[in-house]
């Protein structure tokens, strides 16, 4: 055998080995090549495809708004976790209201009295900090969202459903009503 003849077999024999390992590749595919090849062929046609997509999109959705609830319900919670602690401090500012209103009658009394509004004063200002802010006032239209009326009174001095007297002052923290202030309403004189 001549050397072109050996070199022809060679040839022949590496052509062959190449064939079969391509063949061979052709059908041993990875997994990921096997995957890609029915997404590209199969897949977008493929129903449970869909189905799968749109589960998946929903269960997105759902845990974005879960997420955005949850932040929505803890900003609330920081908002009036408070409410309590204000709750039990409001019949303090009561009483200071009412030790301030009998010492201002007294003049004896004016450096009491002094001290008294400047507490009250320092007491409302740290309160009014955390959001307490007080509703109602003598002379305002009775408005049913923020009072309670304890009675009526009939005056002349005053148009009908207007607050004439103060009981109890009411209370909002931020926007939610805390205590509604309890108050005498103006009704019409009877002639």
């Amino acid at each position: 055998m001549s050397k072109k003849e050996k070199s022809q077999k060679q040839d022949i024999s590496s052509k062959k080995t190449q064939e079969k390992q391509d063949k061979d590749k052709e059908i041993s595919l990875s997994n990921e090549e096997l995957k890609k090849l029915c997404e590209e062929k199969i897949c977008p046609e493929c129903a449970q495809l869909k189905e799968k997509e749109e589960l998946v999109l929903r269960t997105l959705a759902d845990a974005e708004n879960l997420k955005k609830r949850l932040a929505r319900e803890k900003e609330e919670f920081c908002k009036f976790a408070t409410s309590t602690l204000l709750e039990d401090l409001l019949p303090i500012i009561d009483n200071l209201e009412l030790a301030l209103s009998h010492s201002q009658k007294q003049n004896e009394c004016a450096s009491l009295t002094e001290g008294i509004e400047m507490t009250l004063k320092m007491f409302r200002d740290v309160l009014k900090k955390y959001g307490l802010i007080p509703v109602g006032e003598v002379g305002e239209k009775f408005d049913p969202n923020i009072h309670e009326a304890m009675a009526q009174e009939e005056r002349e001095d005053m148009e009908e459903g207007m607050v004439c007297q103060m009981y109890q002052r009411g209370y909002k923290l931020h926007d939610r009503l805390l205590r509604p202030a309890r108050v005498i309403v103006s009704k019409k004189c009877a002639k």
